[in-house]
């Protein structure tokens, strides 16, 4: 019968600590399992220790340059797409954007930049417009709408 009082871990399972450097006796005493002198044998060499040699972290370059932490970065979309992409007096809208996949990600606004040509009138909504995208979109007869960030 099988109770608590029983139970017992298995034979060769459990394996008890080497103490060396517990005198002759113990058969680990003297050098205590370190080898004959060197500097492995007479104290404790930090891991990183690579032999004299420069360490690592002082041979790599230093990271240099300059991250701005505010830094706005738009979804780009250029007026030559929308032309493509929309019919006459379409709404384009960034939720539209992201639906038909011409963006795949709204980041921190959309931005409308100037590239390509636009002969249709559309309704845009964005966050940002360069000056010459505004001149097409308003040449073609469409307007823009500047939505707040």
């Amino acid at each position: 019968m099988i109770g608590l009082h029983t139970l017992k871990p298995e034979p060769g399972s459990k394996k008890r600590r080497k103490r060396v450097g517990r005198g002759i006796g113990s058969g680990h005493g003297k050098t205590a399992t370190r080898g004959t002198k060197g500097q492995k044998a007479r104290e404790n060499v930090h891991p990183r220790f690579e032999g004299g040699q420069t360490p690592i972290h002082r041979r790599l370059p230093v990271r240099v340059g300059f991250r701005n932490v505010n830094r706005i970065e738009y979804a780009i979309v250029n007026v030559g797409t929308l032309a493509q992409r929309f019919q006459p007096n379409d709404t384009v809208t960034p939720e539209v954007l992201l639906e038909r996949r011409i963006i795949r990600k709204l980041k921190d606004g959309l931005k409308i930049l100037g590239n390509g040509e636009i002969n249709i009138p559309l309704t845009i909504y964005a966050h940002a417009v360069s000056e010459s995208a505004r001149a097409k979109i308003e040449a073609a007869g469409g307007t823009i709408h500047l939505i707040e960030r």
